[in-house]
């Protein structure tokens, strides 16, 4: 599905950024991890070359413009051109608390990585993918971007994700470049498994409030990436695809 195409993934180190890496070199795509945890990324690339894919790491702070921009530029350097990114780096927040008792600091913190990092990495994906001839660029939202729980600083950040994704791809469709995102719902990444394990009680809320009646790993959110990434999705742009098990049509909440 994505033989021969050059695949940028952020925060592939672990959780949806890994399995994500690992869907799109097991269909044929060559992958570039990029994170900040080098040793963890490694093993990201270390078992994608194993399996016979090829991929390389680069360390990269998606805080850091200079960073995104030589992310972009060893992609171009080692592979000759960017076909498709997974804008999917970001932060979750703390557990939910009052607005009027929150900093600012806060507020800054989600942004930074999770609206500016990504607006960095559209912007240089962009640019490489002009040159190109097109591409594809899909950003991870969350089922927090189109309904409220949680932390505020973390819905909010969603909400904008998705506005990003809606403008870019309006103003680059000409261009030949797709821009889409998907919208997870509860993924058995590593957070969640955490907080089920001291909350089973919580898991057993969430299984019950979801329609599909159970939660989802991570790579079942990658397989929806390659697949907006490949050819088949040539028709698709501007869309936030729920990845959640009908929980977003919802209005049930633990």
């Amino acid at each position: 599905m994505l033989e021969g195409k050059v695949a940028l993934v952020t925060g592939g180190s672990s959780g949806i950024g890994r399995a994500t890496a690992l869907v799109m070199a097991s269909y044929g795509a060559k992958v570039i991890v990029a994170a900040r945890r080098e040793n963890e990324s490694q093993s990201t690339v270390e078992t994608i070359r194993s399996a016979g894919g090829t991929a390389s790491f680069i360390k990269t702070d998606v805080t850091d413009e200079e960073q995104i921009r030589a992310m972009v530029d060893f992609t171009l350097s080692e592979y000759g051109r960017l076909d498709c990114a997974f804008n999917n780096a970001g932060i979750v927040g703390g557990p939910p608390d009052q607005w009027h008792e929150s900093e600012v600091e806060s507020l800054m913190s989600s942004f930074d990585v999770n609206v500016t990092g990504m607006w960095l990495c559209i912007k240089h994906e962009l640019r490489a993918m002009k040159d190109s001839g097109g591409g594809s660029i899909v950003n991870n939202s969350s089922i927090a971007g189109n309904r409220v729980g949680g932390h505020h600083n973390y819905t909010t950040s969603k909400y904008a994700v998705n506005g990003l994704t809606a403008h870019a791809a309006v103003a680059y469709a000409a261009d030949g470049i797709r821009v889409n995102a998907v919208a997870p719902g509860i993924i058995l990444t590593d957070v969640w498994t955490d907080r089920f394990e001291k909350d089973p009680a919580l898991r057993e809320k969430w299984e019950a409030s979801i329609p599909m009646g159970r939660l989802a790993s991570p790579a079942e959110v990658g397989e929806v990436v390659a697949m907006l990434c490949s050819d088949g999705a040539s028709y698709v742009t501007g869309a936030v695809v729920p990845v959640d098990g009908g929980l977003a049509m919802t209005i049930a909440h633990p």
